[in-house]
């Protein structure tokens, strides 16, 4: 009898063991206080992205450096104040940069860059309303001495500097002329400082506020009125109106004229001052060029005797104002013979290049 209750009680605490022993396996699978060897929890890791891979996911590159060490990450377009300093940081050991080009052109002192080793730096101090624009950097690849820029991993932020006495960026062109093509866009650069101010379009002749419908005129603080579809009847004097808390300003000028030369190779013409001349005589061959008024345009020549005789050679250029309508850039090379020889007859080729092609043009000069 004893014996049957003993082996009853030791099948019970089987039983009890085995549950306990089944929820303690239970609760480790669901991952509940789990251990590992050593008596150390674990940590998940994740792989760490590489600064290619940050810049892919729209990670900026470009930073602002703020007081007491803290960095702020850059959007489209950031308003600043004029006259404290700015320091801006871009990731990347080999980093070249972009911004206002007047900052370049008068070799402006306040602006200095410096590459550290893992960023670059740049520097601009006392900022000013003239100073608002883009600002920009991007990686530089290297394979030997051939370099390019990475369009991946490159940052881009439009920086407002507001200044209440100032609410156009000032320019140092007082009146400004402005070409209209009547196949592209047109713009009147009135650039604010503030993108909360109201700007509107003044004709000065007959005096009256352009409708901005935005079609034909739109405006964008960061660059100005855009004229869509530019034609002969948006010729003239025009100014813009900037308002800021009830205070306005003016812009400057901006003369507008229509241009009637359409893009393209240049088109050239020569004309020799004769073409027969006696030996020791003087003659020049005038190469002329009709084309867009900010169009430069490249002369080079080919003649008789190159390099064993001296010529002179001349190049000028000029605008000339058909009507109230159209303007037109008239360049011109000339190339002057003296004491003329008879090495000094042949052809006289002319090459003109711009940004859309090359054209020659031939002139003879013959002896009697």
């Amino acid at each position: 009898m004893k014996l049957w209750v003993l082996l009853t009680l030791v099948l019970l605490w089987e039983e009890v063991q085995n549950g306990l022993s089944q929820q303690v396996k239970r609760r480790k699978e669901a991952g509940e206080n789990r251990i590992r060897p050593g008596g150390k929890r674990g940590k998940v890791r994740f792989p760490k992205l590489r600064e290619k891979e940050l810049a892919s996911k729209g990670q900026s590159l470009l930073t602002q450096v703020l007081d007491k060490g803290r960095f702020l990450r850059l959007g489209e377009e950031v308003t600043l104040t004029a006259g404290k300093s700015l320091e801006l940081r871009c990731k990347g050991s080999q980093i070249e940069w972009a911004y206002p080009s007047y900052l370049d052109t008068y070799k402006d002192s306040r602006l200095s860059i410096v590459q550290q080793d893992k960023f670059s730096q740049l520097i601009l101090t006392s900022p000013s309303a003239a100073d608002t624009g883009e600002y920009s950097c991007w990686a530089v690849l290297c394979d030997g001495a051939e370099c390019e820029k990475d369009v991946d991993r490159s940052s881009a932020s439009y920086l407002y500097f507001t200044d209440k006495d100032e609410l156009f960026v000032p320019s140092p062109i007082h009146f400004e002329i402005i070409y209209l093509r009547p196949d592209q866009p047109a713009t009147i650069p009135c650039r604010v400082s503030s993108p909360q101010v109201q700007v509107s379009l003044h004709r000065e002749v007959p005096p009256e506020e352009v409708s901005i419908d935005g079609t034909q005129f739109s405006y964008i603080p960061t660059k100005g009125f855009i004229i869509s579809q530019p034609s002969p009847e948006h010729r003239g004097v025009f100014y813009c109106k900037a308002v800021l808390k009830d205070k306005p300003q003016i812009s400057n000028k901006y003369q507008l004229l229509y241009v009637e030369v359409p893009s393209g190779p240049p088109s050239a013409t020569i004309k020799a001052s004769s073409s027969v001349v006696r030996g020791g005589d003087n003659f020049n061959v005038t190469c002329t060029v009709l084309g867009e008024p900010e169009q430069h345009v490249n002369f080079t020549w080919t003649y008789p005797g190159q390099g064993m005789r001296p010529v002179t050679l001349y190049e000028a250029w000029r605008l000339v104002h058909r009507g109230a309508s159209h303007t037109t850039r008239i360049s011109q090379s000339v190339i002057t013979v003296e004491d003329t020889e008879t090495i000094d007859f042949g052809k006289y080729i002319c090459r003109t290049k711009n940004q859309h092609g090359e054209t020659a043009v031939t002139a003879k000069v013959d002896s009697y």
